[in-house]
């Protein structure tokens, strides 16, 4: 959930979840539609999917219990490099680099003198996390690091004074160069096919069975990218189309 999403937003739906869903039994015995359902506006609503798959298979192969080895972790469906070791290391005290994009930003700055990280993780960022991993108190390192970026070393106004770091901030040292590649722009959303999505998607979580095409149709005027939107929230596995022309989130 906290994936490209605050902290702020995702709270009251990560409590909602652990109140219906304490455990991964809980989960996989509802459709996967009421994942999508009670993740609400959070978006990226495919991840409420993979979470109800992970439960299925959390039950199927681990007796219900979320493993604890890294590698485990990352064979079961929707988990990946960053989230493996999110949970190796912050649920069970594993010595794992947990790479997000604050952590990243510390590390660009305090050590390469980068005032941003590249676009995708590089191997060579990965081969400094794990060196610069403590080998005692690995999981509280990971949390100080990606706090430190969250709230001090931000991405657009960096609190230097305030940072416990600053003394030997390469790119503070530096003079902080301005960054050197692509410019950063940020994601547009009014008007755009991930909109015409969300608005298809609320009224299939605000319905609690089969929708009409009409309530569809009402809520977004551009019939072309209404279409490609709907077909693609089918293709996903977001949507359901029944034989009698309605609509449902997924049930299977």
């Amino acid at each position: 959930m906290l994936q490209q999403t605050p902290v702020a937003r995702v709270l009251p739906v990560w409590l909602e979840w652990m109140a219906r869903w304490p455990a991964p039994k809980a989960l996989a015995a509802e459709p996967p539609g009421e994942a999508v359902r009670h993740w609400g506006r959070l978006g990226y609503p495919r991840r409420a999917l993979r979470l109800h798959a992970c439960a299925k298979a959390i039950v199927a192969e681990h007796d219900g219990h979320v493993p604890s080895d890294h590698a485990t972790l990352l064979a079961l469906p929707g988990i990946g490099e960053y989230t493996a070791a999110a949970v190796a290391s912050f649920a069970y005290g594993g010595r794992h680099a947990v790479l997000d994009t604050n952590v990243r930003r510390v590390f660009a700055r305090a050590v390469r003198a980068e005032e941003y990280p590249p676009t995708a993780t590089s191997a060579a960022e990965r081969r400094l996390a794990e060196a610069l991993l403590p080998e005692l108190g690995a999981a509280r390192w990971g949390v100080a690091v990606m706090e430190l970026g969250a709230l001090v070393c931000t991405a657009r106004s960096p609190r230097c004074a305030d940072c416990p770091i600053a003394g030997a901030c390469a790119w503070r040292l530096a003079g902080k160069p301005p960054h050197a590649g692509p410019a950063r722009k940020g994601q547009s959303y009014a008007g755009t096919d991930r909109q015409c999505r969300g608005r298809l998607l609320a009224v299939l979580r605000s319905a609690h069975g089969p929708v009409p095409k009409a309530a569809l149709d009402a809520v977004w005027d551009e019939p072309i990218q209404r279409e490609r939107a709907l077909d693609g929230l089918i293709t996903d596995g977001l949507a359901e189309h029944l034989d009698d022309g309605t609509y449902r989130l997924p049930h299977t």
